[in-house]
């Protein structure tokens, strides 16, 4: 069977770095794996979780998409740029609203931790940011991808769970650039 990938652009601009990178993993990985994209910046829905886990609230069609792709996908590539060492407001919106009680995760009567739902998935995060990623990590403690990789990702159940830091963006030579395209694309090449 060939191997599931989702890819997640989780830049809400139309036109980004973030973007051209996960187009290239797109276009090195459907080579060889069956591959589906959700471009944050064409989601339409409301970020909210306005009653927190109070009250369902009804999913709109992009996002119910979304669910759907999580489910499909063996591994999942999430591309977000940092913006003030966090993910977009609206990408962990996406995260708010479909990584919900009885989806990605149960609490059972008598436990304290939940059953995870998501088993069997690896993931990829790659954060895209203008501060170079050793000084994000060893500096700042990356919490953007803690927050990613081990509240959302591993609490549903997602194991193997690598990240690629690209930076510093700003400034960055066209020869630079083009090493980070480079590598994404032997990522993409390989699956991972």
């Amino acid at each position: 069977m060939t191997k599931r990938i989702l890819l997640i652009n989780g830049n809400p601009k139309k036109k980004s770095f973030t973007g051209e990178l996960a187009k290239k993993y797109q276009l090195a990985a459907k080579e060889k794996y069956d591959v589906r994209i959700h471009q944050l910046a064409d989601m339409v829905f409301d970020p909210n979780l306005d009653t927190g886990y109070d009250t369902p609230q009804e999913l709109e069609a992009d996002l119910l998409s979304f669910q759907e792709s999580l489910k499909w996908a063996d591994h999942i590539v999430i591309f977000t740029p940092i913006w003030w060492g966090g993910l977009p407001a609206k990408l962990k919106g996406v995260f708010d609203r479909t990584f919900l009680p009885g989806f990605a995760f149960k609490y059972h009567e008598g436990k304290s931790y939940p059953e995870k739902l998501l088993k069997n998935k690896s993931a990829r995060i790659v954060m895209i940011m203008d501060t170079p990623p050793w000084y994000y990590r060893l500096l700042q403690g990356a919490p953007a991808l803690k927050q990613l990789k081990i509240m959302t990702l591993k609490f549903s159940g997602y194991t193997n769970i690598r990240d690629t830091m690209i930076g510093p963006i700003l400034g960055a030579s066209e020869t630079q650039q083009n090493k980070w395209i480079k590598q994404v694309h032997a990522l993409g090449m390989k699956g991972l």
